[in-house]
């Protein structure tokens, strides 16, 4: 008994460390990539492994630097009931009503997307190539955060009604399961967005108001569900590891109606969006003829140490 609630303990941790989940992360950058015009393509499509291999590098980070945290979420129901008017859009405005200090607390990713899109805009004017690629990889899994609905939840992993583990869950276990067999990706193509802030805070409001529908159905399902059923061992990247068994994921996915699909979709048309807005601001420079084409031997190293940073740091600040 004791090494059954051990597995299960060792499991529902390994879930919730990420945002979304590695796996989902990649894929939003990749698929992304394919909506963007040929102007943009002929940057994108040749470095598409690096933009979607360093999707994860902000998850990363989150082992080495604990200020990196606040700009995954937002717990916006900290700040009172949807659509949450007494939270100022503004981060200036924000700042005088709450201190910066309780915002970074309850987390800052709807501003922190409008700072990284102001760095990607400038990367593109400057036409610093690495630095585009970075900065484009990075953005994307911020977007991405914000669809989340359990990124706009102060209970986030289900803390405070029983359900520890319902964060990765939704995010890593419902994705790497369907998402390959049975989810369409191709959505159309990129567009421009004139008014950015708008866009997000649209986004994180309808993560927040699906947030109690993600807790509310598990908690249904849980009850309804053989117990002796819920979790099953099966093999993940060539491992044998216990976790939520297929048949209470597609019961799950069936009971939010495809939600993280819908939420994938969305996150996959906003970060090329995203990218394309920044490009157009920018001038809508030639991106065949740019400089800093290669990252140089300091970037590169940078890379390998968060990469080793994060096979051996326990995380710093908050585990979603």
């Amino acid at each position: 008994m004791k090494k059954t609630v051990l597995s299960i303990a060792v499991l529902l941790l390994y879930q919730h460390v990420f945002c979304w989940g590695f796996f989902a992360h990649k894929k939003i950058n990749y698929y992304a990539v394919f909506l963007l015009p040929p102007e943009m393509l002929v940057l994108y499509k040749p470095n598409i492994d690096f933009i979607s291999e360093h999707a994860v590098d902000p998850d990363k980070r989150r082992y080495v630097n604990s200020s990196e945290g606040p700009h995954h979420y937002i717990d916006i129901d900290h700040y009172g009931k949807y659509p949450f008017p007494e939270l100022p859009r503004k981060w200036d405005s924000a700042i005088k009503k709450f201190s910066e200090d309780t915002l970074r607390v309850y987390g800052t990713v709807p501003w922190w997307i409008q700072t990284m899109l102001t760095r990607l805009t400038k990367a593109f004017r400057e036409k610093d190539q690495s630095r585009i690629l970075k900065l484009s990889a990075e953005i994307g899994h911020y977007i991405a955060d914000a669809h989340v609905p359990l990124h706009a939840s102060t209970n986030h992993n289900g803390q405070l009604t029983g359900q520890e583990g319902i964060h990765g869950f939704w995010e890593s276990r419902i994705p790497e399961l369907l998402a390959e067999k049975e989810w369409d990706f191709f959505i159309g193509k990129a567009e421009y967005i004139s008014t950015p802030h708008e866009f997000i805070w649209k986004r994180v409001l309808e993560s927040a108001a699906e947030a109690d529908t993600v807790l509310s159905l598990e908690k249904k399902l849980n009850e309804k569900f053989p117990a002796d059923k819920k979790f099953a061992f099966e093999e993940k990247n060539g491992t044998i590891t216990k976790q939520y068994s297929s048949a209470y994921t597609i019961a799950y996915n069936n009971e939010i109606q495809n939600m993280v699909e819908h939420r994938m979709r969305q996150s996959i048309y906003a970060v090329a969006s995203f990218w394309y807005t920044a490009w157009v601001d920018a001038g809508q420079p030639d991106l065949k003829s740019l400089s800093h084409k290669n990252f140089s031997e300091e970037e590169l190293k940078e890379f390998e140490e968060l990469d080793n940073q994060w096979k051996n740091e326990k995380i710093k600040g908050r585990e979603e």
